[in-house]
């Protein structure tokens, strides 16, 4: 009798789902244009798929940097950073660039959504090959979340928790402080500008974990690295940072 509950259940949320298509049809998050069909819940058209998230995109993966070989990147000799490798969905170029941007929207929350469903479509491989033991977002100052409405970073860690099956604590990390914007700042600046920028809530268990770090943008690695330092000193034994761009010299926020 269970069996058959569960079996109507499934029958009529298709039903349901295929009459709100007919009545709504479902359109791309990103360039609006019309969605032939919807896979899983990713809600991005096959061209936006193509161009926001890459197949294949050689970088370091120390860094993220694009076409830097390993063990010989010039990005990681610059500073010294303090997460262990990187996983991210491409370039801040074009595209990226403008999804990024729209990210940090509250409007765009669906869009955030969707690029944490490819980012985990497309990198799958890296971050189960990671087998990280909690999913932890880089948090905004509270006066900034307000002012937003949303953490695309959030959102996306959400995406990539469900995707991994892996614990997402969103609190454990907290911004102390207000910092600058990071956009216009040189390199060193930018390091000087987040530290001790970042604390471990009391009453986590970060011991000898395995965290992947989620951020929408990389550039220079400050931020991701001073809440890298903060997560190792609370015990963390390796962090990976996975981001949707990777950006260059001061190229993003």
């Amino acid at each position: 009798m269970a069996s058959l509950v569960r079996n109507f259940r499934r029958s009529t949320a298709r039903f349901s789902v295929a009459g709100l298509n007919l009545l709504f049809p479902p359109r791309c998050v990103y360039c609006d244009a019309d969605l032939p069909h919807i896979q899983d819940d990713l809600l991005l058209c096959a061209d936006c798929c193509r161009v926001l998230g890459p197949e294949n995109w050689p970088c370091c993966p120390a860094c993220g940097a694009a076409g830097q070989p390993e063990g010989n990147c010039s990005w990681c000799r610059k500073a010294p950073l303090k997460f262990d490798t990187v996983i991210t969905l491409g370039g801040y170029h074009e595209g990226p660039n403008r999804v990024v941007q729209r990210m940090k929207r509250r409007a765009d929350n669906a869009l955030s959504m969707a690029m944490g469903r490819l980012l985990a479509e497309r990198r799958g491989r890296e971050l189960g090959e990671f087998k990280a033991d909690l999913i932890v977002p880089i948090p905004l100052f509270w006066m900034r979340r307000l002012q937003l409405g949303s953490n695309s970073a959030e959102i996306v860690a959400g995406r990539l928790g469900r995707h991994l099956g892996v614990p997402v604590r969103r609190r454990m990390l907290v911004r102390r402080r207000n910092t600058f914007p990071q956009k216009g700042l040189t390199p060193p600046a930018r390091f000087r500008n987040v530290r001790r920028a970042f604390a471990v809530r009391s009453g986590y268990y970060v011991e000898g974990s395995r965290v992947l770090l989620v951020d929408d943008t990389l550039t220079t690695g400050a931020t991701c690295s001073e809440a890298s330092r903060m997560l190792k000193q609370a015990g963390a034994a390796t962090v990976a940072v996975a981001v949707i761009a990777r950006a260059h010299g001061t190229d993003s926020t």
